[in-house]
């Protein structure tokens, strides 16, 4: 994907240099407060704190480095950097797009903030992690983001490719535009009810739709892009949203398949939604409620 040019959104809120909770804070603090308290008696010290202060001021926190060891260390590498750039520039992508299709269907567009984080952090949706994977947050109306989750994309799920990273970010947008246009609560109230019911299946059920239709959002910001795809672009975008499907996931990590369980969609649906939407570029075209046996 071609994005030398383009510009880097400014909605993007940067912790990757900070610890992941304030408890681990507090008890650096503590660990470190017989060092604190010999510094505050002379004025090298009390330099050492302001500079420690500024840093902390500046997004890097000092204590998170009592939390890791040399070979541990959370703070972004320079491969890290040139890809923090790249997803940026694909986040003002989706706002240029969206600010632009979404006016079209009576809704104005409002840009999620991007959260780049490392390990752990908080959001509004509660603690977020690696393991957890990207996640829109509808509460705080977020994205959340490790950057390390790349590099699981490409090794453990076989997905690598910038265009496969600009599809994962994108997708995470459309859930966005579904807060924006009031599909995300319609269908958290449906499981809500799913759930009092004792009905897990159907709860579940109902986040499929969910899904693939964000995958399908995602295919209209990729219509709307393609003049920065380059050969091979879509095949990456296709081979990802393949990899994470479902059942692909179940084959995979447990050797059988459970329906039943499923979340998100096949990976022949992840393909066919987010081509759908690349196809066509219409949000009516995006109806994956009206296909689904719900």
């Amino acid at each position: 994907m071609r994005l030398d040019d383009e510009r880097e959104s400014q909605n993007v809120e940067d912790r990757r240099f900070r610890s992941g909770g304030s408890g681990a804070s507090l008890r650096g603090l503590f660990m470190l407060w017989p060092l604190i308290r010999m510094l505050l008696q002379t004025k090298f010290g009390w330099a050492i704190i302001a500079i420690g202060v500024g840093a902390y001021l500046m997004g890097f926190d000092p204590l998170a480095l009592l939390q890791q060891g040399p070979s541990q260390s959370k703070i972004p590498q320079v491969s890290d950097e040139s890809q923090a750039v790249f997803i940026k520039k694909v986040l003002a992508t989706t706002e240029d797009v969206w600010t632009q299709v979404l006016p079209k269907y009576g809704k104005q567009y409002r840009p999620p903030v991007l959260v780049l984080y490392r390990g752990a952090t908080h959001s509004g949706c509660g603690y977020a992690n690696a393991q957890v994977g990207p996640f829109y947050c509808p509460v705080d109306q977020k994205i959340y983001l490790d950057l390390g989750f790349f590099d699981s994309l490409a090794r453990r799920f076989q997905a690598p490719g910038d265009f496969a990273q600009a599809y994962v970010l994108a997708h995470e947008v459309g859930h966005h535009v579904q807060n924006l246009m009031g599909i995300l609560q319609k269908v958290h109230s449906l499981q809500q009810q799913a759930l009092r019911r004792g009905d897990k299946i159907k709860a579940n059920h109902l986040q499929i739709p969910v899904e693939l239709q964000a995958d399908c959002f995602a295919g209209i910001w990729g219509h709307y892009t393609r003049s920065h795809l380059e050969p091979g672009d879509i095949e990456e975008a296709l081979n990802a949203a393949s990899r994470i499907g479902d059942d692909t996931l179940q084959k995979q990590t447990q050797g059988y398949v459970v329906p039943d369980s499923f979340t998100h969609g096949t990976s022949k649906q992840r393909m066919k939604w987010f081509m759908r939407g690349f196809n066509s570029g219409d949000l009516n075209q995006c109806n994956t409620f009206s296909e689904m046996d719900l």
